[in-house]
């Protein structure tokens, strides 16, 4: 579930930082930001976690500052309706031909998979024309739910509502059907190796997503890399597909985008914002310089 929970944080949804700080109350969160500019353009990076429960301050300070000084919000991707989105994922993520899911798992992973199932609530027949990649995104989603997570309460869509109040331009770094065509594209062995080790983990789900807000809300990059490179360190096809290529594209965007006057907010997943494969680290290959932003 680690490695399930990891792969959500960086795809709907971090270099020498600030220690972090203790938070003034329960619910204030002072997530990291950084900057990157020249003489005409600044582009803030603001990393996010994707579904949070509500109640949680974290749109105030200099977050909200650098956003009401944005002329234009970039998001990993720009959320289609639900119809269409449904419809993308069903393209990818059913087949109906082929053995069935469970057969197609390990025979001694069969009956942890069947009683995870159970145990959340979901009909395990109704799972079986899924790919791995989408049971296991699925399952992993269902106990982080229950206990009020909710992408409604995620930045996205705070700082989209706010730009749409603002009329400020929103664009995405992907499309909908890119994103789905990372996990689509993952090999049979690693899409199997996600579901197994996302039913290995499920009884940690909440204290593991509980863990990542709390580092994401003290704004402790450190923190969340080191457990991000835990999870994924079995799966190298997952991180290099999720996360790595994905950085070294978004830095190359932000470089070009750099010769373009303006103001940017750009917001994604927190953990593309952490550790040695960072956006800010591929950056720095190319000869700039995204700055932690105190406050």
């Amino acid at each position: 579930m680690k490695a399930a929970l990891t792969s959500l944080a960086l795809m709907l949804a971090l270099p020498a930082c600030a220690q972090s700080k203790p938070a003034q109350n329960p619910n204030d969160a002072d997530p990291a930001l950084w900057v990157v500019k020249d003489a005409d353009t600044t582009i803030y990076l603001f990393g996010t976690i994707h579904v949070l429960k509500p109640g949680l301050t974290w749109f105030d300070e200099a977050v909200k500052t650098a956003f009401d000084k944005s002329d234009q919000l970039v998001l990993e991707m720009v959320q289609p309706d639900p119809a269409t989105m449904q419809q993308i994922v069903l393209k990818n993520g059913i087949v109906t031909t082929g053995p069935t899911l469970t057969e197609q798992l390990p025979a001694d992973k069969r009956g942890a998979y069947l009683k995870a199932m159970t145990d959340a609530g979901l009909p395990a027949p109704a799972f079986d024309k899924m790919k791995p990649w989408l049971a296991a995104v699925t399952l992993s989603l269902a106990p982080i739910q229950k206990l009020g997570y909710d992408p409604k309460n995620g930045p996205e869509t705070v700082l989209a509502d706010a730009a749409k109040a603002a009329n400020k331009p929103v664009a995405g770094l992907e499309t909908a059907e890119q994103q789905i065509g990372y996990f689509n594209g993952l090999s049979q062995q690693a899409q199997i190796q996600f579901l197994t080790s996302t039913v290995d983990e499920l009884p940690k789900a909440g204290e593991e997503m509980a863990k990542m807000v709390d580092e994401w809300a003290h704004g402790d990059p450190d923190a969340l890399a080191r457990d991000m490179n835990e999870s994924l360190k079995d799966s190298p096809e997952v991180a290099k597909t999720l996360l790595t290529d994905r950085n070294a594209r978004w830095a190359t965007w932000i470089r070009e985008r750099m010769a373009k006057p303006g103001t940017v907010f750009m917001a994604v997943g927190a953990g593309h914002l952490a550790g040695t494969d960072s956006v800010q680290a591929q950056l720095a290959k190319q000869g700039i310089t995204a700055q932690r932003i105190q406050y």
